[in-house]
């Protein structure tokens, strides 16, 4: 499980399904360990100058965390450089759920088709459903259930890897648990990262979850066709993605209506 954010019961392991076109599933556990202790031993009102000690508890927390990116940055290491070996380009995709991250894909896929070959990895809790629309556009796609996880890390990335086979040169598509906090964290080998936000979205998103938007290489503000109904300040959310990372690249797009998609085809075309 996560010991970043605690997303899955004490004792739990990351369940992993792997779910190709013939849909088999198998299980996985990794070594997501969680320690109690988060948030304990702050004393308060006592006067002194000094800020308390930590709890064995925390200071165990701190440093299991710690051995788990670390080890996690080692497997994205490996992951980059086999995928930089074939020439495969790999985009991960994040961002809060219901923000369009499939409808794009789906848009995406049928746009290469014939093109390049193009696959995606889907990271979902639970269910196939991402997977069997993806399926439907003829794209080879498989699906990573985390169970309680909600995040992929670099592990389920060789995992799904290994079950896509994706050959020389292709684009490879992961469509990471939605969510705009740990997937920030965990670096999966991949060649860019991209954020969805859509405007049926809070604008100030990017002031909430700062950590996402300054790691990513792409920004996409989608659902524009949608401005006219919605109340949504596109400056404001512009401005605060520029503050976090003045030479932040973003691109305004409708993954639905077509607006802006020959851009994020280009972006895609130069990695």
């Amino acid at each position: 499980m996560c010991s970043t954010c605690g997303c899955s019961g004490e004792g739990s392991g990351t369940r992993i399904s792997l779910v190709p076109a013939h849909r088999h599933e198998h299980t996985d556990d990794h070594d997501h360990e969680h320690e109690a202790g988060h948030g304990q031993g702050h004393g308060h009102g006592h006067g002194h100058g000094h800020q308390p000690e930590p709890t064995v508890a925390e200071t165990r927390t701190i440093l299991l965390e710690q051995e788990i990116l670390a080890k996690n940055d080692g497997l994205a290491a490996t992951n980059r450089h086999r995928l930089q070996e074939r020439g495969i380009t790999a985009v991960n995709l994040m961002s809060s759920p219901g923000s369009g991250k499939t409808t794009l894909l789906e848009s995406t896929v049928r746009a290469y088709a014939g093109r390049r070959e193009t696959l995606v990895i889907e990271g979902d809790q639970e269910t196939w459903l991402d997977a069997e629309r993806i399926r439907a556009t003829g794209s080879k796609v498989v699906q990573i259930n985390t169970g309680a996880g909600c995040h992929l890390d670099a592990q389920m990335l060789s995992s799904g890897l290994a079950e896509l086979d994706p050959p020389d040169n292709s684009l490879v598509f992961v469509e990471n648990v939605g969510n705009l906090v740990c997937p920030a964290l965990f670096d999966l080998g991949e060649s860019a990262r991209v954020v969805i936000i859509s405007v049926t979205e809070g604008a100030d998103k990017p002031a909430k979850y700062p950590y996402m938007f300054r790691t990513a290489d792409l920004v996409l503000l989608n659902k524009i066709d949608l401005l006219p109904y919605v109340d949504f300040d596109v400056s404001l959310c512009l401005d605060l993605i520029h503050q976090l990372k003045p030479d932040a690249r973003i691109l305004q797009v409708s993954a639905t209506k077509g607006d802006g998609l020959a851009d994020w085809h280009a972006w895609l075309n130069a990695l």
